[in-house]
């Protein structure tokens, strides 16, 4: 009977094995610390969306900024529905859109008002202007 000997390595495993296994638990961590990140609803940043919303209706968008105002309604309404089915990352992307078009559509409002602000003033000067002349004569 002839003995045979198997070749095994019992030494340390060779730095490409190591390598990968590093690489591994690298993309496993960073996978864990984002997915941990997704499933946080973003409820803060859906707080503060509602508030520009309000801003934004108080400041007369629904007035002088329709569209505007229209759109940051619909995204914040999409962004409540993401958010109830747990969608999390679109939730938030929803919410801060709609945040923007909420503030914009506050800045609108408010330069159309002083817009009209100073017409009205230039029209009060005009009249004063044309009843003092009238006055004089």
């Amino acid at each position: 009977m002839e003995l045979k000997t198997m070749k095994t390595r019992t030494g340390i495993p060779s730095f490409t094995h190591l390598r990968s296994l590093k690489l591994a638990a690298l993309a496993l961590g960073t996978g864990l610390i984002l997915a941990g990140c997704a499933g946080n609803p973003p409820t803060e940043q859906y707080a503060v969306t509602q508030s520009a919303v309000n801003d934004a209706v108080s400041a007369g968008g629904t007035e002088f900024a329709a569209v505007e105002m229209k759109s940051a309604q619909d995204k914040l309404k999409q962004a409540e529905i993401a958010m109830h089915d747990k969608k999390y990352d679109e939730a938030r992307l929803l919410a801060e859109q709609a945040e923007w078009d909420a503030r914009v559509a506050e800045r609108k409002a408010q330069a159309m008002k002083a817009d009209q602000t100073v017409k009205d003033s230039q029209k009060g000067v005009q009249e004063l202007r044309q009843e003092s002349q009238r006055t004089v004569q």
